[in-house]
């Protein structure tokens, strides 16, 4: 059996955070999905078809990496892209603490689906999408936080 995992997240905008803990687990996995999931109570800047042109740009030579695009439950996205694993980045132990409670509700959901967590590098700690956007809307230079593929859209 293939070890398939998805990394889901909003990705507004990908961050060096993010490419950080997917760099990391690629020998981990035989396939790595990175879910964009679409959530309507979230207001994102950026559109799901771009977010997916940035991750599809950084992880053009890595053929374990695939994207896509889903709505719903991610536990459900899990049994339609046959992941039996959950990858999830931890900055400090607030995003734990949510993420643990996320990953109790999946494990509920569908016991055969383990959420992975590991813990970004101490240089990205201060990288999130929340505050790199702010950044952006404010006309401050965010190339520091990003990768070049998505400042060259910028």
């Amino acid at each position: 059996m293939k070890k398939i995992c998805l990394f889901p997240g909003t990705f507004d905008p990908v961050t060096l955070g993010h490419v950080d803990i997917i760099t990391r687990v690629i020998s981990l996995f035989d396939e790595i999905v990175i879910g964009i999931g679409t959530n309507s109570n979230k207001t994102t800047m950026f559109s799901e078809e771009k977010r997916k042109y940035w991750l599809e740009q950084i992880f053009k030579n890595e053929p374990k990496i695939t994207v896509a695009i889903y709505e719903g439950l991610t536990i459900h996205f899990c049994k339609k892209i046959g992941a039996h694993y959950i990858l999830r980045g931890i900055r400090f132990v607030s995003d734990f603490e949510y993420e643990k409670t996320i990953a109790d509700a999946n494990r509920a959901l569908d016991p055969s689906v383990e959420t992975i967590f590991l813990t970004g590098e101490p240089k990205y700690t201060s990288v999130a999408s929340t505050i790199v956007r702010d950044i952006i809307k404010n006309g401050g230079d965010a190339s520091s936080f990003l990768p070049e593929e998505v400042n060259r859209d910028l």
